[in-house]
């Protein structure tokens, strides 16, 4: 699932303006975080933000899938990760407004994760 290099940095062309971001190797992938959040990735030539059960059936509606991958056992999908519809890759008002909110929902898990008390 290597992630296209000339999409990576077409990606970073269009958020850098938009958000400070930072990135990361991820499963063979791009990890883009904001803060200590990872709120997307890249795999291939696709664009996933993370998204919660309110805003799933937004992405759902415009046509978008899942992150998915295939193993000896079958397709595993990943319904954190929710494709970028590229319509909105190319608004840079409404990328802003689904990266802000794939940030938030991103910073919201990492805060709950730090939360949880630890098992002994």
């Amino acid at each position: 699932m290597t992630a296209n290099r000339e999409y990576v940095t077409y990606v970073l062309d269009l958020l850098e303006p938009v958000l400070p971001v930072r990135t990361n190797r991820f499963f063979g992938g791009v990890g883009i975080s904001s803060g200590p959040a990872q709120f997307a990735m890249i795999m291939k030539n696709s664009l996933y933000f993370v998204v919660d059960d309110t805003t799933r059936p937004t992405y759902e509606r415009a046509g978008m899938g899942a992150f998915s991958y295939v193993t000896k056992k079958g397709r595993i999908q990943v319904r954190r990760y929710f494709e970028l519809p590229e319509e909105i890759l190319l608004d840079p008002v409404e990328l802003l407004s689904w990266a802000r909110e794939s940030i938030r929902i991103a910073r919201d898990e990492t805060r709950k994760k730090k939360k949880k008390p630890r098992r002994r």
